[in-house]
């Protein structure tokens, strides 16, 4: 029994460490969230798989040690060493309260650096600059000199200082009204004061598509930062990954405040992007695991949902504070010079250290946090614990493509990957959607980011009532519905005619969105089997991350038509909830542990069935506990 529960532990140890980064928990989202999962709280041991993103606020699982309540004679109960340990050396005392400080700076670090990057394009209104008219006010020289269908990038071919006025107007008669390319520049409007790189180098009409490039390659460097550190991760550790990742983000904001062109603005982006995800998950894998169990959720909601959303809704102030969009992005991205002071305060992941056989530094690490805390951990604990690592048992792996063998699996693997990149592109692309909506943009995106924390709480409450598919298909056909509403709107009334309805409507969508984002990476965990799981998420992860390449360039298509991109976005927003439906229900449901499990899981079940229809006598009484996803 002894080694059965030794050989769990390390089988739970090896998940973390294969799905640590860019995978990391299967019950966190992109940018941190843990669900409800079934009646139990979800652990550092529950570690299989999960993608991280953007910080979102936490969703706070039923409090309680599962330990206990699973009683001391489980299998579980010998697997837990490392949390055993930390209950000795101090689980929730000063040591704590100093690890949820930091990462309360790394969630505002992160935040800002990867929504920052928004308040760089904000494009003002603009129009051609006519030099023979400079004498007069811009505003005049925008409403009556300038041609009305097309004053953004066209004038009068002809010098208007001839054109004569007819009771302060322009008389027409006899000139030629043929229209040329803006040849002398462009006047902007700018919002609320603010410079942004568009206006400084004239990124407009003709060049209006190196914005959507440089964009892209900031979402090229997450893809490849996200392999590559997770990787690294692996072999030299969290904490020095996590340093490396905000000195990546630090270097390529600073070398972009020092460009002049696309290329090296493009390339600098790119070296910023490395940083995503990493900057943020390392951290979190510390804190989640040096916190006693039934306090993470108070920990994790405090330090994610409470910071990332505050920075979300100030990060646009700071940037009409700064007035500048170089003098902007070094005020955001200069903080990140504190973080390799982490190295002298913040412990390396014990589960990474004894993965690795480093059993002294693990202990190392215990002892610290219990000097901290004002205890000594006992000697006959620290023999327990080296006798436990030293029993440790490698175990195999199932293979990745497994998922794709067999027929039902197949499906379920590619509808959920499509959902990833809908999710993911949609998230992203609908969160930096405020341009054109009747108000200005740093206004947009401090409303649409109220509705973080509220699309939480809905989804701690509604979740374990409603059911992962119909949490998932309704939240993105709710968001399908009001972006496309608010598409309509735009296309048939105006944004400015109706400025509060395109608003609402675009509030509601990104409410939608954010349920749907949160809960995603949950769903996906839960119907990939076991043996895979580390693997399979992540990988479905990635492939969605990588679709937010394309999320500028629908962002860009604004330049066609204003309702374009909402269109687009409730398009498949609304095709994801219906391939939703095609998802079999895992609530209450024992979740698939080998190949063939995950290719049985759900045969027979009907896109119209959902947990919270079915006759109690249906429903399997099994939680998914968080155990599921590891045994």
């Amino acid at each position: 029994m002894e080694r059965r529960s030794v050989a769990k532990f390390h089988r739970a140890s090896e998940d973390f460490k294969s799905a640590s980064c860019p995978a990391l928990i299967a019950l966190i989202d992109r940018r941190g969230t843990i669900m409800a999962h079934g009646d139990t709280e979800v652990t550092r041991d529950d570690v299989t798989g999960v993608s991280i993103s953007p910080p979102v606020p936490i969703i706070s699982a039923t409090d309680g040690d599962a330990d206990t309540k699973r009683g001391p004679n489980s299998e579980r109960g010998s697997a837990m060493d490392v949390d055993k340990m930390l209950a000795h050396a101090g689980d929730f005392g000063r040591y704590q309260y100093l690890l949820m400080l930091l990462f309360s700076v790394i969630n505002i670090l992160s935040t800002f650096d990867y929504f920052g990057q928004l308040f760089i394009f904000v494009k003002p209104e603009y129009w051609c600059h006519l030099p023979e008219l400079a004498h007069l006010p811009r505003g005049d020289v925008r409403r009556i000199w300038s041609p009305p269908q097309d004053a953004s990038c066209s004038r009068y071919d002809t010098n208007l200082t001839t054109v004569g006025l007819v009771n302060g107007t322009p008389d027409w008669r006899g000139t030629n009204w043929t229209l040329r390319a803006c040849d002398s520049g462009w006047d902007y409007n700018l919002t609320d004061g603010y410079r942004s790189i568009i206006s400084e180098l004239h990124w407009v009409c003709d060049d209006s598509w190196k914005p959507a490039v440089a964009q892209s390659m900031f979402f090229v460097g997450s893809v490849l930062g996200s392999l590559g550190l997770g990787v690294m991760s692996d072999h030299v550790g969290r904490l020095p990954v996590l340093i490396l990742a905000n000195m990546l983000a630090l270097a390529g904001n600073v070398a972009t405040v020092f460009t002049s062109g696309l290329p090296e603005f493009a390339f600098c982006r790119m070296v910023t992007g490395l940083a995503t995800d990493n900057n943020f998950v390392m951290m979190y894998i510390i804190v989640l695991e040096y916190m006693r169990p039934d306090r993470r959720t108070l920990g994790l909601n405090l330090c994610i949902g409470v910071f990332h959303t505050l920075a979300c809704i100030a990060v646009p102030w700071v940037a009409i504070w700064a007035g500048y969009w170089r003098l902007f992005l070094l005020m955001i991205t200069l903080p990140n010079i504190v973080v390799p002071g982490f190295y002298f305060c913040v412990p390396e992941s014990a589960s990474w250290l004894l993965s690795k056989g480093r059993v002294q530094q693990a202990l190392k690490c215990f002892r610290r946090v219990a000097a901290f805390n004002g205890r000594t951990l006992p000697p006959e604990v620290i023999q327990t614990f080296e006798r436990s690592a030293k029993l440790s048992v490698p175990q195999g792996t199932g293979n990745l493509l497994g998922l794709f063998r067999t027929p039902r699996l197949r499906r379920k693997t590619c509808i959920l990957i499509f959902k990833s990149m809908v999710l993911t592109l949609c998230f992203d692309a609908i969160s930096r959607n405020v341009d054109g909506l009747g108000y200005s943009p740093f206004v947009m995106f401090s409303m649409t980011s109220l509705t973080k924390f509220p699309a939480s709480l809905v989804i701690l409450l509604l979740q374990d009532r409603l059911g992962r598919k119909a949490m998932a298909s309704g939240s993105l056909l709710m968001s399908g519905v009001f972006t496309i509403a608010s598409g309509l709107v735009i296309a048939f009334v105006g944004a400015k005619s109706v400025p509060m309805v395109t608003a609402a409507l675009a509030v509601v969508g990104r409410f939608g969105v954010n349920i749907a984002y949160s809960s995603g990476a949950q769903y996906a965990a839960e119907l990939i089997p076991t043996e895979v799981r580390g693997q399979g998420v992540s990988a479905i992860h990635m492939v969605g991350y990588a679709a937010t390449f394309f999320s500028s360039h629908i962002l860009y298509l604004a330049n066609y038509s204003r309702a374009i991109p909402e269109l687009v976005l409730g398009s498949l927003s609304i095709i994801g909830a219906a391939l939703c439906l095609l998802l079999p229900e895992t609530l209450h449901r024992t979740l698939p542990v080998t190949l063939g499990d995950g290719e049985a899981f759900g045969e027979g079940e009907g896109i119209w069935e959902f947990a919270w229809c079915q006759k109690p006598d249906k429903k399997c009484h099994h939680h998914n506990s968080a155990v599921d996803l590891v045994s």
